[in-house]
């Protein structure tokens, strides 16, 4: 009874909490009211608008047609707080975006308008901490004939041997331009300054930051000169991805787009624009599943014109991928309950809610255990295998466990050996032969995860809260990736050091006997 009154405590504050992110998401954009008052006694079944810009518009849906947000367990309130502490765990995985710089207010006589004119805005929040910004903004047009790249979205044998610079974007100025009324002489020029971009969106280390090229390239255009073919309605996050077929790398970009979502307080899960050239790969199942719907750029006709659109930074400027080149002192021991209650800048469940988002957007169970309610455990053994990853890779990936085969055989025998107080299952973890969904339920219900260095470990993300890392560094990986992610996670790892890439069967056996011990068997 306890337990069920506590869980009913959370779903009401919940509930609670997302109404009032409602509130403050649709009150810090007015013309949203505005549309549906002008729009609410046409008799259709789905409300729909025509822009008066031109007669090629299309008709678009006022109905909100993108995801609603899951309730996730370790859900944090994302409302900006303005004394969170430099380089605390707040600032370099939640809401650090505390430095507000608007570009272009809307203007006072747009507000009163009812049609589309008028209500071009633009702003960016920047992080001290993490030296990068969310930015957004407002009555914005794309022309995709004014960016180069490759079309993007085809079959990855389609495009064999394209080069990676093919399918990166390079902006003519006008490329995108946002609506502007009030003095003409503003007409035609850029939206932002070079001191504004060296300071808030710094290229760092990033030989190309596409944001803030992207930025670069917008222009000011009066109203007369605003026509569209297509109004996106639904607030919609452009992202440029660079490793776009390698997990790890595309885990920090659906990381910056879930903070880039919730930091901006979007009331429901957006669209996507990829503003990029690159193929499908297998991890666009994971884009479609956490966010309401993906695009191509290039694959767009005619100037685009976006309601409201989020520039979401590049995943090298998230803390998971800072964290290899910098300490970020950051623990995930702690709960989201207990952080509400007693905030600590050494602690965080922000990736514990981000793997709940991916676990969620699937559809798969959020509250699991295997600690205490189950005696069968599963040990998933995280495979590399062969397979085709984009236009220039051969098929052929790199080992980094010679005998893995023999390690996992050790393991499947082990298993079969007579535990008498638990029951053990071997889980063949081939990845490249399993959707997306299936390599999230076989983390989620792995008691131990076992795995070479490998960007398939990034999982873990969504591991469940007691699962066990188990994993074996070749002497040429010694990279900190999967021991960071565990501590941030809160999960328990354990390494264990190779002199080359050949590792004892029996050395792995028996530190698997100790990790059960643990767990009671």
């Amino acid at each position: 009874m306890k337990m069920n009154t506590k869980s009913l405590k959370l779903i009401i504050f919940l509930f609670i909490l997302n109404s009032i992110t409602l509130y403050l998401y649709f009150s810090s954009h007015p013309d949203y009211f505005r549309r549906r008052r002008t729009t609410q006694n046409i008799p259709n079944s789905i409300p729909q608008f025509h822009s008066p810009f031109s007669d090629r518009t299309h008709l678009v849906s006022l109905s909100n047609s993108n995801k609603p947000w899951p309730i996730l367990p370790s859900y944090l309130p994302w409302s900006l707080t303005p004394n969170i502490s430099f380089r605390s765990c707040e600032a370099y995985f939640g809401n650090g975006f505390t430095h507000r710089v608007d570009l272009l207010k809307p203007s006072p006589e747009s507000n009163r308008k009812v049609g589309n004119g008028g209500r071009g805005w633009f702003r960016c929040f920047y992080s001290e901490t993490l030296r990068s910004s969310i930015c957004e903004g407002g009555t914005m047009r794309m022309h995709p004939d004014k960016i180069k790249m490759s079309a993007g979205g085809e079959v990855l044998e389609s495009v064999i041997g394209r080069g990676e610079e093919e399918e990166l974007p390079e902006f003519e100025f006008g490329a995108f331009d946002l609506e502007v009324t009030g003095n003409s002489k503003n007409h035609g020029k850029k939206l932002a300054t070079e001191g504004f971009l060296n300071e808030y969106l710094q290229k760092g280390e990033i030989s190309r930051h596409t944001m803030r090229d992207l930025v670069d390239s917008i222009q000011l255009v009066g109203a007369n000169e605003f026509e569209c073919s297509e109004w996106v309605e639904e607030p919609t996050l452009l992202i440029t991805r660079f490793e776009y077929a390698n997990m790890f790398h595309t885990v920090t970009d659906w990381y910056s787009a879930y903070v880039s979502s919730r930091v901006t307080g979007l009331p429901t899960r957006p669209q996507l624009v990829f503003i990029d050239g690159h193929c499908m790969t297998q991890l666009e199942e994971t884009w479609k599943a956490v966010f309401s719907g993906v695009r191509y750029a290039k694959n767009l006709s005619g100037p685009v014109c976006f309601r409201h659109a989020i520039l979401s930074p590049l995943g090298y400027e998230t803390a998971m991928f800072r964290g290899l080149s910098e300490n970020i002192d950051c623990y995930g021991a702690a709960s989201a309950h207990d952080l509400w209650h007693n905030p600590d800048d050494k602690k965080t469940a922000r990736i514990t809610e981000f793997g709940e988002m991916i676990r969620a957007a699937f559809a798969l169970p959020l509250h699991t255990s295997h600690k205490h309610s189950s005696r069968t455990h599963n040990v998933l053994f995280v495979r590399r295998e062969d397979y085709l990853a984009h236009p220039r890779h051969a098929g052929k990936v790199q080992s980094r466990l010679s005998n893995e085969q023999q390690v996992f055989d050790a393991i499947q025998s082990w298993s079969l050996l007579n535990h008498t107080e638990c029951k053990v299952n071997v889980v063949n973890g081939l990845f490249g032969h399993m959707s997306m969904k299936e390599q999230v339920r076989a983390i989620q219900d792995a008691s131990v995860i076992v795995g070479a260095h490998g960007a398939g470990l990034t999982h873990i993300v969504s591991a469940a809260p007691e699962a066990e890392i188990l994993e074996l560094i070749a002497s040429e990986f010694r990279r900190p990736h999967f021991a960071l992610i565990s501590q941030w996670r809160g999960l328990n790892y354990h390494p264990i050091f190779l002199s080359g890439s050949h590792a004892n069967p029996t050395l792995v056996i028996d530190k698997l006997r100790d990790i059960f011990k643990t767990l009671g068997c």
